[in-house]
């Protein structure tokens, strides 16, 4: 049986284990490293990304999600998890995970009077995506929203908002996106995160 994690320290977790149980996927809350064990994916979820960020070096996270990627297991971070992952972060002198090569800006676009919605293109969601969806835009929700400001080599750009900004990429195993995906009624990008579980065991 697969289990995916959604790491709830804080923040949008409950969001994402109700859309994965939509999906019919078994979910789990991580708080401890023993949580993660046996786990087929992760996601690491929006919230207030310096309280959590103490909270998984209190409760001796960082080292075991590092592991956990290492052995390709993939792993989602939205908003706050996008911070997580980076491996520069404006202003932050050593980032908690530095897994992905992306460098990111925090709160990139103002407070949360400045969240907004937008549509926005995401054509890689069309290989998971049923006839009548393929090419429709994704309504991406921002709240005190990051942004990727800068890529390496391996990363692959999923989405870029109008004006240029990076709000979405993958690198091998790990997926980021500076939007809340789990506040949507789309289930496109989870359906497209539990596809890389699978290509991952082999079963796809």
């Amino acid at each position: 049986m697969d289990w995916i994690g959604v790491l709830a320290l804080q923040g949008a977790f409950i969001e994402h284990i109700k859309m994965l149980r939509i999906l019919g996927v078994d979910a789990c809350e991580v708080r401890l490293p023993r949580d993660l064990e046996n786990l087929s994916g992760l996601i690491i979820p929006g919230g207030e990304s310096t309280t959590v960020g103490k909270l998984a070096v209190t409760y001796g996270l960082v080292e075991p999600i590092k592991a956990m990627s290492a052995a390709g297991k993939p792993i989602w971070g939205t908003c706050a998890g996008l911070i997580f992952l980076a491996r520069t972060v404006e202003g932050v002198g050593r980032p908690l995970l530095g897994l992905m090569d992306v460098a990111v800006a925090r709160n990139a676009f103002g407070r949360q009077v400045d969240s907004f919605e937008a549509g926005i293109s995401i054509p890689a969601l069309d290989s998971v995506s049923e006839p009548e969806e393929k090419g429709l835009l994704f309504r991406a929700i921002f709240i005190r929203a990051p942004l990727i400001t800068a890529v390496g080599d391996r990363v692959e750009v999923l989405s870029r908002l109008d004006d240029g900004g990076i709000v979405a990429a993958r690198q091998d195993n790990l997926l980021v996106t500076a939007f809340h995906p789990e506040l949507s009624a789309d289930t496109r990008f989870h359906r497209y995160f539990l596809a890389m579980i699978d290509r991952e065991r082999g079963t796809t």
